[in-house]
């Protein structure tokens, strides 16, 4: 009831300067000893009497008519509950979780990997029998990143004083120590457990109690026969819950994302429908599509399921023209690797074969065009984690959510709502828990050797291409991609080589006297330089950012 006290307060007040339609409310008591749907009744009233009230404000200053705004576009921001003073809140351990730490595929087999779950530094690494082994990203003897560590002999040794550990954490060498003298047994690191599942690798945050593996999703689609996908990995700088929510609004895809690919064009924007089918602690489900498509004979619309902590997956079913049925799978693994920072995997895979050119697409163009479509997002993402951070509210009161498209957004940020009490930081639909510690800010590493380790595989580097920047392709997906890496070294190899072959076929070409071996050294010299152009030209494709037309200076 303390909750109501303002509203009603207001709600009196606004009464006395334009009346509610239907309504003879003078009393606080005669609210209250209204039945609930009444209540509800007079709260929607008064919500659309105010926000007449800021219209009339705005259309004195402009000099324009008032005209009235339909309330069936705009998904409601308060609930009968919100208004009851009443929230549902659900016992939650962001540690009691799994999490996507990576592409099985991609972890380096000759590097330890340091990553991030919330605000929890992690080390990832292949042991000497190329079993995956993760422990805390800290060396007990002077707090050291072991991820900028090496193996040795398939152990994982800091290279600060070169003490070793093996894949138990155990320390197994400190070169400092006297001979003789044994190595203390508070000398070892702190593990964690990891399991490797349908191609990812999962990490499960808590030491207080044991793995739980019924918690570990599944997703029947990629057991099925003949199924394939194609999965990348790309470091992104804004929220894990920015990201989410980008990842469940289909409706900015033809405008944010127009010739990008087959499917994306702005004139097909449009109403969507969703309807939600379940709702529990750990997430909810439901379907959706174009509502232009509703009651087409032989259409299925998509099923998309969020599941806690961070996995959303978006299904499709559908019958080829010989009767055969496929299935199609969008899969997103979200991490939420640090305030303002995530990593996604994102797999998309289908049942049908590649026919036509499609086959002979390879799989680096795949990679680096989903690239382009996070950089298509990336501007407006970042620039909404930084208005939430900046203004400290829920979404209820910064976000103006339409029916036709935002569905999914306000179901995630309500079951924020339920759980965010049981995470280092959240920003829900009606509640907020800000982080509690500064935002981590790492530097890039300084010298020659730093600089030469900085730019093997996982690692980033220094200069140029190869800068540890967020807001760089090469350091967002190629250093993890072992596919797009190895292009990129191809390419390069190949430009160096053609470079060097052609500077020699023009040499050639100059001292030779007779014609026809001018004619055929220069003809050498221009196909070698049109490879190197080539080459140069996948190089970008695969390094450079995106940046709009209209952005161009």
């Amino acid at each position: 009831m303390a909750l109501q006290q303002p509203f009603l307060s207001e709600l009196l007040h606004s009464t006395s300067k334009r009346s509610l339609p239907n309504t003879t409310l003078t009393t606080k008591s005669s609210f209250v000893s209204l039945q609930t749907p009444q209540r509800h009744n007079y709260y929607r009233q008064y919500k659309q009497l105010k926000k007449k009230e800021r219209c009339y404000a705005i259309v004195e200053n402009l000099g324009a008519e008032v005209v009235d705004e339909d309330q069936s576009v705009i998904l409601e921001n308060s609930s009968l509950d919100e208004l009851r003073g009443q929230r549902e809140i659900v016992g939650y351990d962001w540690t009691e979780e799994w999490y996507p730490l990576y592409l099985t595929k991609n972890v380096p087999d000759d590097a330890p990997l340091g990553l991030t779950v919330f605000d929890k530094q992690v080390v990832l690494y292949k042991d000497g029998s190329g079993e995956l082994r993760c422990f805390e990203d800290r060396c007990p003897h002077r707090l050291a990143k072991l991820s900028e560590g090496q193996l040795y002999d398939g152990k994982l040794e800091c290279l600060y004083h070169g003490w070793q550990f093996d894949g138990d954490g155990k320390c197994v060498k400190i070169p400092q120590l006297p001979e003789n003298a044994k190595i203390p047994r508070s000398a070892c690191t702190k593990t964690y457990k990891i399991r490797d599942s349908q191609g990812v690798v999962w990490i499960w945050m808590s030491h207080r109690t044991p793995p739980n593996i019924n918690k570990i999703p599944w997703f029947e689609n990629f057991e099925r026969k003949g199924f394939q996908d194609i999965s990348t990995i790309h470091e992104l700088p804004y929220d894990h819950s920015i990201l989410l929510e980008n990842l469940m609004d289909p409706a900015h895809v033809p405008i944010s994302h127009d010739r990008t690919d087959f499917t994306a064009k702005r004139e097909d924007a449009g109403p969507l429908f969703f309807e939600v089918t379940e709702r529990t602690n750990r997430g909810f489900a439901g379907w959706w599509g174009k509502e232009k498509d509703q009651g087409k004979a032989n259409y299925t619309p998509n099923f998309l399921r969020f599941e806690a902590p961070c996995v959303l997956h978006n299904s499709r079913e559908f019958v080829d023209e010989n009767g055969e049925k496929h299935y199609f799978s969008g899969l997103f693994l979200c991490r939420p690797s640090g305030q303002g920072k995530s990593m996604l995997i994102v797999r998309f895979g289908n049942t049908t074969k590649r026919t036509g050119i499609l086959k002979f697409i390879p799989n680096w163009f795949w990679h680096q065009n989903a690239s382009k479509v996070f950089e298509q997002d990336m501007g407006f993402l970042s620039s909404q984690n930084e208005i939430l951070m900046k203004e400290k509210v829920p979404t209820k009161k910064l976000y103006l959510n339409l029916r036709s498209s935002d569905t999914w957004v306000a179901e995630y940020r309500k079951w924020m709502d339920k759980v965010g009490h049981g995470m280092p930081y959240h920003f829900g639909h009606s509640t907020i828990f800000l982080p509690q510690q500064p935002a981590v800010v790492e530097h890039a590493p300084a010298g020659f050797v730093a600089n030469f380790s900085a730019a093997q595989p996982a690692k980033g580097g220094i200069g140029g291409m190869y800068a540890p920047n967020p807001a760089n392709r090469y350091f967002r997906h190629v250093v993890h991609c072992k596919d797009c890496r190895n292009v990129v070294k191809a390419f390069e190899t190949w430009k160096k080589a053609l470079s060097a072959i052609g500077l020699v076929s023009t040499a050639f070409a100059i001292l030779v006297s007779g014609r026809q071996w001018k004619a055929v050294f220069l003809l050498s010299t221009s196909l070698c330089l049109a490879g190197a152009y080539a080459c140069s030209t996948a190089i970008a494709i695969n390094t450079t950012n995106f940046i709009r037309t209209h952005r161009r200076l």
